[in-house]
């Protein structure tokens, strides 16, 4: 008897078995399992699931009115309000891509970005009015501005020759769309905050969206109807996918227009909130906020960090104060986050300051990215697993963006070799979990030894007094580099460098101490990044503190 070769049966892909993934199908389940719970509390204003449903398939069709389609770009200087979250359906749905804006940009980034992305429609939120009017008069062409007016800010002028409400009641409210031909399409485009130069496009695709906001869910084990509190803007990643993932787990989104500590726990307090997502720096300021106004939170609330290396001070504080800390790992060209620090049972057992330390580490894939590995960046062959050896991180798989837009040459520079090259300097544990020590341009070499700015960064962020803290290199006729901290400490506090550096000695290696030490804000990004170079710039001009 012949054996039957299942692979060349005529078993073919058709309608019946196959379907494109798109987040869209998330929304369109919600609103029709779940019709009647609540998907948006934005103050007084509350949605339904069929509610947000019809407003984005009415939006789509006001969209494709105006000549919107397949390829297109549709820019949103929005923030996270009902108007945001209701894009991330309305705009694919139409076939075009979605291009949240970043809403701390200049004018002229901005200004760049509607140009290269070659924007059809902006809308735009009254409170950026200034900075939009602005860009608008630096583009080379205008693209058609629709008004986001929301009733509940007061500010900013109206710019635009429409406006959103009434543009999505122009929409057709038997328009329907939650399937696409093509899952490789192009979903959403964000671009880098970078340090330098412009800002590069990054193009996600439906397969990549659907996937990461299944990802999201699972690495933070979240179940049916999570409360989600919008502390992480919506621009950033996509909001890291989670506008998919809410719709994805018939959740409630809550808006939240500005991060203020006291807003937060108000929102956490009224709404129950279960699960926010934001950078250690918001994680710092929850931690630092009065006693009276972090009063009266009583349930377990859960939350996600990633951005920057969290120092486990912060984790730690967090926990602490009866928080559930995930930490993940990723880059806009990810998706946002491609790794976690899944927590093992045993970690439970040990103390707030130990299992805080375990979760500082970038941890291991998510469940849907495909490889990650740390390897040579010449070689691209994995370092070994011994907690010490550094090399870079890689990924590859579904959880990688197409490509960067009109960037033939740095997308192939940055897929060479069949992985993602992320710039970032880890190594691997033993147990298989990684650790950024650095980027590859913010390691300190000093007198031949290599010093992880992440690593003194950490050791200053567990002082008492320490608000926050960056490390960089800075030139030394002796040394070739030696590390300058910049410092801001917590209010009513008081430290000179000689504390300081008393303190960094008992801690750490002694060529590892700063040389150089600088108090006062430090140079951030519009999405809260130090600014590195600058600080490597101004670096250069402080004097030695002595010699050590």
């Amino acid at each position: 008897m012949s054996k039957i070769n299942i692979y060349k049966q005529n078993l073919d892909q058709n309608k019946a078995n196959f379907a494109a993934l798109t987040p869209l199908s998330f929304i369109e389940r919600a609103a029709s399992v779940y019709p009647d719970h609540c998907s948006i509390i934005h103050g007084e204003t509350r949605y339904t699931w069929s509610q947000t449903w019809q407003r984005c398939c009415r939006l789509a069709s006001a969209l494709i009115k105006l000549g919107v389609g397949e390829g297109d770009t549709v820019s949103f200087m929005g923030a996270n309000t009902p108007e945001t979250f209701e894009a991330h359906f309305a705009v694919p749905m139409t076939g075009a891509v979605l291009n949240a804006l970043n809403v701390r940009l200049d004018a002229k980034a901005i200004a760049f970005i509607l140009d290269h992305a070659e924007t059809k429609v902006l809308f735009t939120d009254r409170e950026y009015s200034d900075t939009i009017k602005q860009a608008l008069g630096m583009v080379a062409n205008k693209p058609l501005v629709i008004d986001i007016d929301d009733p509940w800010f007061d500010g900013g002028e109206l710019l635009g020759e429409k406006d959103y409400e009434a543009v999505l009641q122009s929409g057709d409210e038997d328009f329907r769309c939650f399937q696409i031909e093509d899952e490789w399409q192009a979903i959403s485009l964000n671009y880098t905050s970078g340090t330098t130069g412009d800002p590069k496009g990054v193009v996600f695709h439906h397969r990549g969206a659907y996937l990461n906001a299944i990802s999201m869910a699972l690495s933070w084990d979240m179940t049916s109807h999570p409360v989600y509190l919008w502390t992480l803007p919506m621009f950033h990643c996509n909001g890291w996918c989670f506008p998919w993932t809410i719709a994805a787990m018939a959740g409630t989104n809550v808006c939240l227009r500005h991060v203020r500590d006291e807003v937060i726990f108000s929102a956490f307090r009224e709404h129950k909130v279960t699960h926010f997502c934001g950078a250690p720096v918001v994680l710092n300021t929850l931690i630092n906020a009065a006693d009276e106004v972090k009063a009266g939170v009583e349930h377990k609330i859960n939350a996600m960090t990633a951005g920057a290396a969290p120092p486990a001070a912060v984790i730690a504080g967090m926990e602490s104060m009866g928080f559930s800390v995930c930490h993940v790992y990723g880059l806009t060209e990810t998706y946002g986050p491609c790794t976690v620090c899944a927590p093992q049972a045993d970690w439970e057992e040990l103390d707030v300051g130990e299992r805080a330390e375990k979760l500082a580490s970038q941890g291991v894939r998510s469940p849907l990215q495909d490889e990650v590995m740390v390897a040579d960046p010449e070689t691209l062959e994995p370092v070994p697993k011994d907690g010490k050896t550094m090399g870079e991180i890689f990924m590859r798989g579904n959880l990688v963006m197409k490509g960067y837009l009109k960037n033939p040459k740095t997308t192939e520079a940055s897929f060479a070799g069949g992985w993602f090259h992320s710039g970032d300097l880890a190594v691997w544990q033993e147990d298989g979990y990684l650790r950024i020590k650095d980027r590859s341009k913010d390691i300190i070499i000093s007198g031949g030894e290599n010093i992880s700015s992440l690593e003194v960064e950490s050791v200053l962020f567990k002082h008492p007094k320490i608000l926050e803290a960056a490390v960089v290199a800075s030139s030394d006729e002796k040394w070739g580099e030696v590390p300058c901290a910049f410092v801001s400490l917590k209010a009513g506090q008081e430290m000179d460098a000689e504390e300081l550096i008393a303190y960094c000695r008992d801690e750490l290696a002694h060529f590892k101490v700063p040389k150089k030490v600088v108090f006062g804000p430090i140079d951030k990004t519009s999405t809260g990044k130090v600014q590195k170079y600058l600080l490597r710039e101004k670096a250069e001009k402080v004097p030695l503190v002595a010699e050590q």
